[in-house]
């Protein structure tokens, strides 16, 4: 039998206050907390309800706002005193350039106050690793900023935001987080949001960081780090985007067998200033794109060669001559983290041989 809307999330929040419950049932600290937390809210499948209790897929995403995301783990009240923002109600694959800088913008001036310790965004999961990153290169506070998302809505039996958020809001209180940089805590774990990526389509487990490792667990009411990214972030970071208004476009090509200049040519006559070649293997050219590519950097387009890959470090002069082509290399870097850096760095300067520095830097 289908339930109405407010009924289903009636239910989800029955459901969601009773696996709740047994957080509260292991916490045993009953006194105020000190820790002031802000959670802003941006959408996503977190917020998402679906027909029935058995729909972990096809779902509505961002229907829930967040008082009622709050006020459906009440646990949260013992580990961080809470406030909630709405700052967008959207699905993370309409996420823009432009909803990036009023994000950060704003968590950059709640960050400022003396009465805000640490800062909680929840998100679809589709590009949360890409929001992470441009806090993290963005955010100009030590303080801890932590990013949380579910791959089931709260109406699902076995719903992982409630947990999630309640995992992120500890550890947004926690001293242990100051400085680490921007977080994602998803599956009681840990991650950097340089190196984290989404690794699969729907289970609750697709958060990974493959190869570099997660930086940690969240296990008993207690964050537990074991390691830490020593790139360049939040505080350290050379980017201001206080006055930034807009970002240069920067897009992505994906290389594949029998690949064409068609769609790189058509990004360079649409304005790009930057293209993130994701190219196969170590970055590699195909013979049919490498002068289309040789041409958009004469006329002054920055080149970065990534990989689709997805694991391990683009060699400079590996599969091309960068040197010579006045090309950048991305380093770990994914495609879509890429182009993040790079629009940032666009704003700064034009210099290739400065972007490079910033890809080995961040």
């Amino acid at each position: 039998m289908y339930l109405s809307i407010s009924s289903r999330l009636m239910y989800a929040l029955c459901t969601v206050t009773l696996l709740a419950g047994t957080v509260s049932a292991v916490h045993a600290a009953d006194a105020t907390p000190s820790a002031h937390v802000t959670i802003l809210a941006t959408g996503g499948t977190i917020a998402g309800s679906g027909a029935t209790s058995t729909t972990t897929v096809g779902y509505t995403a961002a229907t829930v706002g967040v008082d009622r995301l709050i006020a459906a783990v009440p646990e949260l009240a013992k580990v961080a005193q809470v406030k909630g923002e709405q700052v967008f109600q959207i699905a993370s694959e309409n996420m823009t350039n432009e909803h990036w800088l009023k994000l950060a913008k704003r968590v950059n001036a709640l960050l400022a106050q003396p009465d805000v310790d640490g800062i909680v965004i929840t998100h679809g999961t589709d590009t949360l690793e890409e929001t992470a990153y441009f806090l993290d290169l963005t955010v100009k506070s030590k303080k801890p900023v932590v990013l949380v998302g579910a791959m089931r809505p709260g109406t699902a039996l076995s719903a992982d935001g409630p947990i999630n958020l309640y995992n992120a809001v500890l550890l947004a209180a926690s001293q242990e987080a100051v400085g680490k940089g921007v977080l994602v805590a998803m599956n009681d774990q840990i991650h950097a949001a340089r190196d984290v990526t989404k690794t699969n389509t729907s289970t609750p487990d697709s958060f990974k960081t493959p190869e570099l490792g997660m930086l940690g667990y969240i296990q008993g009411n207690k964050p537990y780090f074991y390691h830490v990214s020593n790139r360049k972030h939040t505080a350290d970071t050379e980017f201001d985007i206080s006055k930034l208004d807009a970002l240069p476009q920067v897009d992505i090509v994906y290389g594949y067998a029998n690949v064409g200049p068609v769609a790189l040519n058509a990004l360079v006559g649409a304005g790009a200033k930057g293209i993130i070649h994701a190219g196969v293997g170590d970055g590699s050219l195909a013979s049919k794109v490498a002068p289309a590519l040789t041409a958009a950097r004469k006329q002054g387009v920055l080149i970065v060669r990534s990989a689709r890959v997805g694991q391990g470090i683009v060699a400079r002069n590996g599969e091309a001559n960068d040197d010579a082509l006045d090309f950048v290399v991305s380093d770990t870097l994914n495609p879509q983290k890429a182009r993040i850096l790079l629009m940032l760095a666009l704003t700064k300067t034009s210099d290739s041989k400065e972007i490079q520095r910033m890809f080995y830097t961040y």
